[in-house]
């Protein structure tokens, strides 16, 4: 049976990837996918090698650990760093994979 969740996306500098993977596991995620990322936005396109690619992030999440995450992010990293996030409804099997 489908259950809804949500999918939270994150679009940052590969700097912060371990941190934003820890901040995510501290606040119950229970895996992720992580890509490499290339793209332009508000701060302009990046093309030197030392601040290489960006990095996106995805992981599914209830609705309440999802909302705890993007606090966290806003409080800690919109302001200082080339990051993003969005929340995308899903419907998934196996519930249980997907909480802690």
């Amino acid at each position: 049976m489908k259950v809804p969740l949500t999918l939270l996306t994150v679009v940052s500098e590969s700097l912060l990837k371990e941190e934003l993977l820890q901040l995510m596991r501290e606040e119950g995620a229970t895996g992720f996918t992580v890509t490499q990322a290339d793209g332009e936005g508000t701060r302009e396109f990046r093309t030197t090698e030392w601040e290489g690619p960006n990095v996106r992030i995805e992981t599914i999440l209830t609705v309440a650990t999802a909302d705890r995450i993007l606090e966290r992010l806003s409080a800690d990293y919109f302001e200082s760093y080339a990051i993003i996030a969005w929340l995308t409804d899903v419907s998934v099997l196996r519930r249980n994979k997907f909480e802690a």
